[in-house]
């Protein structure tokens, strides 16, 4: 652990090996979005894998959109959903993955919407997403990031736009009104 005065500013699991490291995968994250190449051979990558943050489902929504996307784009779709992590907790990420891998939604909002649904709200338990997978559920439906805003929109009230003052320009200027001085015809 690590303290700045009495707060805990860092917290590192303790290596026995002389000389072992320990990389975490979300400090390099954003290095790995401008150059997702290198992401496939990361050692961060790695130990993340064999530490269970990285789960099968991870690679399966990655191989899935680098299928949809290619190697670059389907690769930094899979990062900016580890970028989520710092915000949603792991469980909900990983159950949005699941829902929208099985939905064929390969995008990172996808994601992002469903790990949020998989939230449990005050009034209902939190749902099991481990069995639901492993019982076959019918194919989960998911509503785009972009498709749930504009849902949730109020209602838009304003009157709409007349074109009447554009008409009446129009007239006049076919009707040879619309003359400035000095103007030579």
């Amino acid at each position: 652990m690590v303290y700045d005065r009495n707060v805990e500013v860092a917290r590192h699991e303790r290596l026995i090996a002389k000389g072992g490291c320990r990389l975490e995968l979300d400090h390099y994250l954003e290095a790995l979005i401008r150059k997702p190449g290198a992401f496939p051979g990361a050692t961060a990558l790695e130990q993340a894998r064999s530490a269970g943050k990285f789960t099968p489902v991870h690679d399966a929504w990655w191989t899935a959109a680098v299928k949809a996307h290619g190697d670059t784009e389907g690769t930094q779709a899979l990062i900016e959903v580890l970028l989520m992590a710092r915000h949603i907790p792991h469980e909900h990420l990983v159950a949005g993955l699941a829902t929208a891998l099985r939905a064929g939604a390969l995008t990172a909002d996808a994601v992002a919407l469903e790990a949020r649904k998989a939230a449990p709200t005050e009034d209902e338990p939190a749902p099991a997403t481990s069995s639901a997978l492993a019982t076959g559920q019918p194919p989960a439906t998911v509503t785009f990031l972009h498709e749930w805003k504009l849902n949730h929109l109020p209602p838009d009230t304003r009157p709409l736009p007349s074109v009447t003052p554009y008409d009446q320009l129009l007239r006049r200027r076919a009707s040879g009104g619309d003359h400035r001085e000095g103007e030579v015809q």
